[in-house]
């Protein structure tokens, strides 16, 4: 009786198992075969390609990334992208508003070579980097001439608290020294701020990006600027081509009382309205926006919102106009798929189709010969107009 419970056990077993294998193989047929019936003319000319071409095709990530540009471009929205990884990597640091880095810039010399220069009191610079030290290998990468930057800065970064190995060559003898250098938090500001040299009372605030770290920038910078003597602001969101958009409806937040800030709306959703919940904490600011044709997106947000609500006046010329939502979707190797999946409206339109950019309240031509004039235009309208 015994022998037979355990030859049945034996049997029910790799039944079992040969089924699971059955059904594993044949799911991953059918898939293959799925992808293969939806793409039968890729399929056909990648066999042609790789078995025809008198050369050898590239590695399989750099054929792979091409199919998926070639597609991007195919579905045709200039705001639907592929970004690879370390261009990925790169782009999330900046939106972050930090890294986990050495604490050191990096440029070119007239040798394509890549000299370092440390930040004070920052990692880097604490383990004896000194300023003009080439950079020749980090870890296992040997830097080239022709290595490109933006690997070479990926390549740097990483974790904050993990460690990486720098070598270098020190001129004028370029002698050879390695570092154990720990990654420590760098942060990346998004915003510039200083008072004008014509007219103390203005302070300028420059935005470059809506980043994660915005909203606090723009308070810590008012605050400072305060204290030093100024009583009127600039937020200077010429050139800037957006980030992240609720940090946009949050930066628009500070100034404004109540009132709604856009409306979007996501396929197969109901349209989303966004307002202001309480008065920020900057309400009462003097105020003035300056804009041009490369002001875009969650940058916009912000003018449109304060010049609809009258909060301030926009001055310039009209912005970009790109009033669409990227979601960003991580891919399996670091890679990312940035799909347009949204559209969102400033409340004074009826509907997303109107939208073509924010008009200024006061146009300045970009005209640089006589000073900035856009600058002028604010103190103009901040201080000399009763």
């Amino acid at each position: 009786m015994k022998y037979k419970q355990i030859l049945l056990f034996y049997i029910l077993f790799f039944t079992g198992a040969a089924l699971a294998f059955g059904f594993g193989y044949l799911t991953r047929l059918l898939q293959d075969q799925t992808v293969s019936t939806r793409f039968p003319i890729l399929e056909e000319a990648y066999d042609v390609l790789k078995n025809h071409a008198y050369d050898d095709l590239p590695d399989n990530p750099k054929i792979e990334y091409g199919m998926i540009q070639g597609m991007v471009e195919a579905y045709g929205d200039p705001y639907t992208r592929f970004v690879e990884p370390v261009q990925h990597e790169l782009e999330t640091d900046q939106l972050s508003g930090s890294y986990g880095g050495i604490g050191a810039s990096m440029e070119y010399d007239t040798e394509k070579n890549i000299i370092l220069h440390p930040f004070p009191e920052g990692p880097a610079t604490e383990a004896g980097i000194k300023d003009g030290d080439r950079l020749i290998r980090i870890d296992d990468h040997e830097i080239l001439p022709e290595t490109p930057l933006d690997q070479v800065v990926a390549a740097i970064r990483g974790p904050e608290g993990t460690k990486v190995l720098v070598v270098i060559s020190r001129p004028p003898q370029y002698d050879i020294y390695s570092f154990q250098i720990s990654r420590k938090d760098i942060p990346l500001p998004s915003v510039t701020w200083y008072r004008d040299v014509t007219e103390s009372r203005l302070g300028l605030i420059k935005v470059n990006l809506i980043a994660e770290t915005t909203v606090n920038e723009i308070q810590g910078a008012i605050e400072e600027l305060t204290k030093q003597g100024s009583s009127h602001f600039v937020i200077d969101l010429r050139g800037n081509r957006g980030g992240i958009l609720s940090v946009g409806v949050d930066v628009a937040r500070l100034f404004l009382r109540d009132g709604v800030i856009i409306q979007d709306h996501y396929r197969n959703q109901e349209i989303k309205t966004y307002q202001v919940e309480k008065p920020g904490p900057l309400v009462n600011v003097p105020l003035v926006i300056l804009v041009d044709s490369n002001t875009a997106s969650a940058a916009e947000i912000i003018a449109g919102a304060l010049k609809f609500q009258q909060r301030a006046k926009i001055i310039g010329t009209e912005t970009f106009g790109k009033n669409s939502i990227q979601l960003v979707f991580s891919l399996k190797d670091g890679s990312s798929l940035h799909v347009t999946a949204a559209k969102w409206w400033t409340p004074d339109l009826d509907s997303v189709i109107e939208y073509i950019g924010v008009e200024p309240d006061i146009l300045v031509t970009e005209d640089y010969s006589e000073g900035d004039p856009y600058i002028q235009a604010a103190i103009d309208t901040l201080f000399n107009q009763p």
